[in-house]
């Protein structure tokens, strides 16, 4: 009998701390150990040739940072960009590389807890998601979360291949490009 307590006690339930944030209506999370910090939406310099989903870069710190369009990646329509719009800045290892890249958010909201007893798996039939990337559903104060594998989101087999600046006085140097803040004024 104590080896069943020892199964079902608190102690087994894994707990992971996750930042939440919303593409659309839907609400997900990311597990903060790889969100290094939240920026409000800053100008963001186009990168030619870089695919759809990857917006630009932008300037942290005198770092260039390439952002991907949590929108496009995941084929939303696209909307402008509002008060709420944030990059979520996060640390990444790929290849056994580490890379700093950024995640453009509808919304950030809410830092929160949950153990592996809270989660449930992923729904076989994703429709709108792409399935592979989610790793499970979470209930939350009443709302449901989908769990990201965020190493899958940013996958980088073409992302690699986009030449990004190590800084920004290279991308300074890089001939005049629109920024995020032009491309809203033309939509």
């Amino acid at each position: 009998m104590t080896e069943v307590s020892k199964t079902t006690s608190p102690a087994s339930d894994e707990r992971r701390i996750y930042i939440t944030f919303k593409m659309g209506d839907e609400l997900f999370a990311i597990d903060v150990q790889y969100v290094r910090e939240v920026i409000d939406l800053s100008p963001i310099a186009r990168v030619p040739t870089a695919p759809a989903y990857l917006r630009g870069v932008v300037n942290v710190r005198g770092k260039a940072v390439p952002v991907v369009d949590l929108r496009r990646k995941f084929n939303l329509p696209d909307v402008p960009p509002t008060v709420n719009t944030r990059i979520l800045i996060l640390d990444l290892c790929v290849d056994g590389e580490p890379h700093v890249i950024g995640g453009l958010a509808d919304s950030v909201h809410d830092v929160i807890e949950l153990g592996t007893k809270d989660l449930a798996p992923p729904p076989r039939l994703a429709a709108t998601w792409r399935s592979e990337v989610i790793t499970g559903l979470a209930e939350h104060n009443g709302d449901f979360i989908m769990l990201l594998d965020v190493q899958r989101v940013f996958e980088f087999d073409d992302l690699t291949a986009v030449e990004v600046p190590e800084d920004m006085d290279e991308l300074a140097a890089a001939p005049a490009s629109e920024t995020t803040e032009q491309q809203a004024d033309a939509g």
